[in-house]
């Protein structure tokens, strides 16, 4: 009996270790944790890495071209741009993070909710997730921002406000699977209430998908700020974003004459969501139970 716990012991060791494995064998998702690194990196150690005041202004060196004081030049008002782009990466990532967390959290919230009550609950749910998606979301976010004012809590909070559909059915899809399973249906016989079943069994089976599902979520959220500071209604100035960077380079001249005052925060928009996309890859291939 003893041989056979070990082997056993054993095996679910060996078996808990095939998502790691897959994860660490999927180049894509190790592409995209080195770029999220390098990103990450340069982000909190933007004192270290750069030595210009990022709100600091001095008009005679506005468009100032690259050189070696001025990595990546000067805006307008004569602001480093490379020491911009550093804390832009701070407030960027920050926000798009926060925002991803506060709608998953919702999602996982709701979805556990209307998956283990049923009923009429379970329906205002999925038709309230429903008129959610139906309506433009980077719209509806704009208009929200527009009239209660922009910063970046506001920002953070309207973003997570408008992403939780997606989690909260998956979350909704997993519970629906899980319980009438015996386990489930053994608990509720010995008398177990909803919110026990709920912290001792469902939501661990829900946190693997919405492992992934939050990872796509900060993606969005990136793109959203992103979006919305572009706009002029997200990160208020002076505090730099990618979004905002790119909010004062729209002027036609700026777009012809001076590429290193946008090309800069495009990409790291652009590589920052590559890398996770790919992380929320690996992660859903590595995860997945038929893998």
């Amino acid at each position: 009996m003893t041989l056979r716990r070990a082997d056993r012991l054993h095996h679910l060791k060996i078996g808990a270790q095939h998502p790691l494995r897959r994860f660490m064998q999927h180049r894509g998702a190790l592409v995209g944790m080195g770029v999220l690194l390098i990103v990450g990196v340069a982000a909190i150690a933007a004192p270290l890495l750069s030595w210009h005041d990022p709100n600091a202004t001095n008009t005679k060196l506005q468009y100032t071209p690259p050189n070696a004081e001025f990595l990546l030049g000067a805006d307008r008002l004569g602001r480093d741009l490379w020491a911009r782009l550093l804390f832009a990466g701070r407030v960027s990532l920050s926000v798009g993070i926060a925002a991803a967390f506060v709608a998953t959290l919702i999602g996982l919230i709701l979805g556990l909710i209307a998956g283990i009550s049923g009923g009429w609950i379970d329906t205002l749910i999925m038709r309230t997730t429903d008129a959610v998606l139906a309506i433009p979301s980077l719209i509806a976010i704009a208009i929200v921002v527009g009239i209660v004012g922009t910063g970046l809590e506001i920002v953070v909070l309207v973003i997570g406000l408008f992403g939780w559909t997606e989690a909260a059915r998956i979350v909704r899809a997993v519970v629906l699977s899980l319980r009438e399973q015996d386990f489930v249906v053994a608990a509720r016989a010995l008398g177990a209430r909803n919110g026990w079943i709920i912290r001792r069994h469902l939501i661990w089976h829900a946190l693997a998908p919405l492992t992934v599902t939050g990872t796509f979520t900060v993606a969005g959220a990136l793109l959203t700020e992103a979006a919305l500071s572009y706009l002029g209604i997200g990160v208020k100035p002076p505090t730099s974003s990618w979004g905002n960077m790119l909010y004062d380079a729209q002027q036609l001249f700026i777009l012809r004459d001076y590429p290193w005052y946008w090309l800069p925060p495009g990409i790291a928009i652009f590589i920052t969501v590559l890398g996770v996309n790919l992380v929320g890859d690996g992660l859903r291939d590595a995860l997945d139970p038929h893998g």
